[in-house]
């Protein structure tokens, strides 16, 4: 029986895609206004979902803080757009600032665990993580602390804002497919090849002359600023943010949906964003066993699928080739 990326290979790429995204178009008006938000959640998951396979899947370093530059990108939002300090800068003007700040944190983080690797870079970044949430808590005068930053201003496309879940929808879809081909084209190019080289074999790559710090830093920096972009679209469409927002369990549930879909894949991603986020809203009917279904649902994925529902094509011999005894 083959495998369901081998049946989507066969599909001709153009073809598949126009497919995809004109489904995806029409989907609103069928579904109505609830499912309409959670696939608004389920295109934000996606969005963080590629950043962070930037990190991990191409360039395979372990990042358990990326919900630090989620919340970067959504407070910066927030702060400059709400009553806190009475400042209501437009959407538009603040998604690129947003981006860029996210992108100084992932540079931040970037710098001090630029010789690490494996169990201690997880550890190190999963710290950034709690500082930054610790910082959101704490710092009262600028974020409210627990309480919160209320009142956030929602975009507008011209005179129109984007206030109901319908219409968001389509700014977050726009979002993701932004996402993925931005991601696409930098696969693809020799910083691509550079990532790829590090994460299978990081002392080969240095000997072939790659500059491993260089390349680790522009992988934190390029996946932070993707959640940067998540982080903005999350506070306006939210509309009140608050810091239990952007604990750990949204680092898990990203680097989940990578694991589930396919670590390096783009287009496994996105399907692993749609089980892991979509499927307990399916499952919401059963109640008191939807998060049983689910947690067997994940057993059954890492026994038969371990590399993932669509692999990458660059990982695939190597997760397929049998362990060696340690």
């Amino acid at each position: 029986m083959k495998s369901p990326a081998a049946l989507l290979r066969k599909i001709p790429p153009a073809v598949l895609l126009s497919a995809v995204i004109f489904s995806a178009a029409v989907l609103p008006p069928l579904v109505g206004n609830y499912w309409s938000q959670v696939l608004g959640d389920i295109g934000i998951y996606m969005m963080l979902g590629i950043g962070l396979n930037v990190v991990v899947g191409f360039a395979g370093l372990l990042d358990l803080g990326y919900v630090a530059f989620f919340g970067i990108g959504a407070y910066g939002y927030a702060l400059m757009a709400s009553p806190q300090f009475g400042m209501h800068v437009p959407f538009w003007l603040m998604l690129p600032v947003c981006v860029a700040l996210a992108a100084a944190g992932g540079a931040l983080l970037g710098v001090p665990v630029l010789r690490l690797r494996g169990d201690y870079l997880a550890i190190v970044t999963l710290g950034f993580g709690e500082i930054i949430r610790v910082i959101l808590n704490n710092l009262d005068p600028l974020t409210n602390g627990p309480r919160g930053l209320l009142r956030i201003d929602p975009p507008f496309l011209g005179a129109t804002p984007i206030n109901n879940p319908q219409r968001w929808y389509y700014l977050i879809l726009a979002g993701v497919l932004l996402a993925a081909f931005t991601a696409d084209r930098l696969n693809n190019s020799r910083i691509g090849r550079a990532w790829i080289a590090m994460r299978e074999d990081q002392d080969a790559a240095a000997v072939m002359g790659i500059d491993i710090l260089k390349y680790k830093l522009l992988a934190f920096t390029i996946g932070a600023s993707f959640a940067g972009a998540g982080g903005a679209i999350f506070a306006a469409r939210q509309g009140a943010i608050f810091p239990e927002n952007f604990s750990l369990m949204v680092s898990i549930n990203v680097l989940c949906l990578i694991i589930i879909g396919g670590m390096g894949s783009i287009p496994g991603v996105i399907l692993g964003a749609i089980v892991l986020i979509g499927l307990p809203e399916v499952l919401r009917g059963t109640e008191q066993y939807r998060m049983l279904s689910f947690g067997a649902l994940l057993v059954i994925m890492m026994i038969f699928r371990p590399s993932g529902l669509l692999p990458a094509s660059r990982r695939r011999p190597a997760a397929a080739a049998p362990r060696e005894p340690e």
